[in-house]
């Protein structure tokens, strides 16, 4: 993939907002997070005692091989998994102790989620997926806005159509569109372009980066892909759950 034209995006830190945040405070600060799963005599260990700050407005890429941790640990941001020990602060608040109803609160109005298995509603169409998914955060769309929105990922001839009858990376495009329709906060993608070719790659890539600058979004990106993860600020190495690498790319 060619992300030469992405990774040469000025830096515009200075744009950025502080989502709402007085200057100084942290979106995320994870301190000695440990995650072990436990099946009948299996004792499998994912993140050994990970600590990781992002601020606000920041674009991090989280990269590590298979079985390095790192969507175990963007689950456990999301808030759909939950740490064994050590703690999870989102914007101060600690998520271990925040109640379900709070949790899909924040899932559905601050943070968008787009993971590898795409979350359509099966029996919608795309422009009804995407309506839906921004009246949830509070933003209610007309039927234009969210055409419009789908037509940014290159899904204008597939308006619609239902999930089952879009392949696997048309699916992967319109969950993104869901999640931009809602104009979250921050933007947790798992491996978005993993089952895209390079220019469908190239455009997912470009959209969380112009939605970065525009609104000062920030965006976690788990991806095995080192170009993929040039189009950050910011990488962020795993390995056996450990985190081995900090670098900013800016």
């Amino acid at each position: 993939m060619d992300v030469r034209t992405l990774s040469a995006t000025p830096n515009r830190r200075d744009l950025r907002r502080s989502n709402g945040h007085p200057p100084g405070d942290q979106d995320y600060v994870l301190q000695d997070v440990i995650r072990i799963y436990r099946e009948i005599d299996v004792e499998t260990i994912a993140l050994r005692g990970v600590d990781l700050t992002v601020a606000p407005g920041e674009f991090v890429a989280l990269m590590g091989r298979s079985g390095s941790g790192k969507s175990t640990l963007l689950n456990i941001m999301a808030g759909s998994d939950r740490p064994t020990a050590g703690r999870v602060l989102f914007r101060g608040r600690d998520l271990a102790t925040v109640g379900d109803d709070e949790r899909s609160r924040l899932r559905g109005s601050e943070l968008g989620i787009v993971y590898q298995s795409q979350n359509l509603a099966p029996m919608l169409s795309l422009v009804e997926n995407v309506r839906l998914s921004a009246w949830l955060a509070g933003r209610p769309l007309a039927a234009s806005a969210a055409e419009h929105e789908l037509v940014r990922v290159g899904l204008g001839e597939r308006l619609a159509h239902r999930p089952d009858q879009l392949s696997g990376g048309e699916q992967q495009r319109g969950a993104l569109a869901c999640v931009m329709a809602a104009r979250p906060s921050v933007v947790l993608a798992d491996e978005i372009t993993g089952e895209l070719d390079s220019g469908n790659a190239e455009l997912l890539l470009q959209l969380l980066r112009d939605s970065h600058i525009a609104f000062g979004t920030t965006i976690v990106l788990v991806t095995h892909d080192p170009a993929v993860a040039r189009t950050a600020d910011r990488v962020v190495e795993l390995r056996d759950g450990r985190v081995t690498g900090d670098r900013s790319l800016s």
